[in-house]
């Protein structure tokens, strides 16, 4: 209670008075963070795995499996290119009708989009439609994603003591780890009750339907906290509200610009461990998928433990001192992909335990770690840019080109790839603090 008193007070506000009928305490807002993110990253984690399990063969039978899962990675992408198309859409909804009404729009949208996609008919069925239509609704995830942002993490940054601000900004980054091992578990366990045709026919269908319900009760308990008159003078009181997109890139450009390379190497790794040894081992080994499955959510689980324990380590090191640390050891790390993937049952199971914890710590601290460089009217809408733009240049293509590389060069150069990572955000960490420097 007396943490809870502590910021009220920072913010000029008595304790015990509110002035509307609804309290919103740090602990609410941690709580509407987590629900939101685990919400969106459940969501990613389906369609990412029916990205490499499901629509090679149900949408590109045409085409022989590694064409047919690089063809489906294209179409993964395109949500990562309309994430800020997204963002800035939605703000002028907001900026008309309202932060609730833009949340909610997003979220039908998503739920909408998520849900399309689980009664989509067969290339066999519709032919080249069938494609188009995954394509769109791919396209509506990503507008949607993109319209969700709710400032609810910059808020809980900002309201977070001095020295607890790495503890903070770990929590929504709960939401990968949850996501993923929620998805990857209805995955696993439809691909062992089930056969395949009987999984192809329909039981890949049924995540996608979870997630629309999970949708709706995300929606209701974030509208149910931004809804509150508290929620929006606080809002107000740290100018955390939208502004025109030109203005913010005129203004802002290179903040968003540093701020989305400062985490690329963690961006990079995300798929690295999660999307690519999914797709390598469905094409290149007789191991079982389920069993694969688990041992990922094995990793999964380890990565959970590792975002908390980042947010002790940040909170002594510094979130930029952590993030460039990582970084380093990620670069380490990428030597010796080809190594541990062409290990058999053991290498493949280290890369996935070791990645997954170097993805926990380091994605723990990848959220707004430069966001303090934006001016306080840019921040809202700068928080959410730098997102999207991390996600673009350093997730989106992930997939796609860590296969293409393995498949057509060899794995060393999977491990060029994430090294390059890793040397970007190591030159945008040490740019970063040499301008600070310089100021």
């Amino acid at each position: 209670m007396s943490g809870t008193n502590t910021i009220q007070a920072e913010q000029g506000v008595t304790p015990g008075h509110h002035g509307s009928n609804s309290n919103v305490t740090p602990g609410e807002i941690a709580i509407g963070v987590v629900i939101g993110r685990a919400s969106e990253y459940f969501d990613f984690f389906v369609y990412a795995i029916a990205s490499v399990l499901v629509f090679p063969k149900i949408f590109f039978p045409f085409e022989d499996p590694l064409t047919g899962t690089l063809y489906s990675f294209i179409i993964f992408s395109f949500a990562f290119i309309a994430r800020p198309l997204g963002t800035v859409a939605l703000m002028m909804v907001q900026q008309r009708f309202g932060r609730e009404t833009k949340l909610t729009v997003a979220l039908f949208m998503l739920g909408i989009s998520t849900a399309g996609i689980a009664f989509l008919p067969t290339y066999e069925s519709l032919g080249v439609a069938a494609i188009v239509l995954l394509s769109v609704l791919r396209i509506g995830q990503g507008l949607a994603l993109g319209g969700s942002w709710d400032g609810l993490p910059s808020l809980l940054a900002l309201n977070a003591p001095e020295n607890k601000r790495g503890w903070y900004a770990m929590l929504g980054q709960l939401g990968a780890p949850v996501g993923f091992i929620i998805a990857a578990g209805l995955f696993a366990y439809l691909l062992s009750a089930l056969s395949s045709e009987d999984f192809l026919s329909w039981g890949w269908r049924y995540p996608f339907y979870v997630a629309f319900a999970i949708n709706v009760v995300a929606l209701f308990a974030r509208l149910r906290l931004i809804a509150t008159n508290e929620y929006s003078r606080m809002l107000e009181e740290r100018e955390l509200q939208p502004v025109k997109v030109t203005e913010m890139v005129g203004s802002q450009g290179y903040n968003i610009l540093v701020g989305a390379l400062a985490a690329l190497a963690s961006y990079a790794l995300f798929h690295v461990v999660t999307v690519f040894p999914l797709s390598w081992i469905a094409l290149n080994s007789e191991r079982s998928i389920s069993e694969f499955l688990v041992i990922q959510i094995a990793g999964a689980a380890l990565a959970a433990g590792a975002v908390v324990l980042s947010g002790v380590v940040a909170d002594r090191l510094g979130r930029r001192n952590t993030l460039g640390f990582l970084a380093i050891l990620i670069a380490l790390f990428s030597f010796f992909v080809p190594h541990m993937m062409d290990g058999g049952d053991n290498g493949q199971t280290a890369f996935i335990l070791i990645g997954f914890v170097l993805l926990g710590l380091s994605y723990g601290q990848a959220a707004g770690a430069v966001t303090a460089n934006f001016k306080a009217q840019y921040r809202y809408m700068g928080a959410a840019l730098t997102a999207d733009l991390a996600w673009l240049v350093g997730a989106g293509f992930a997939p796609l080109v860590a296969l293409g590389l393995a498949a057509h060069f060899g794995l060393e150069y999977v491990s060029l790839y994430l090294l390059s990572g890793a040397v970007g955000s190591l030159a945008a960490l040490s740019l970063n603090r040499a301008l600070e420097l310089k100021d």
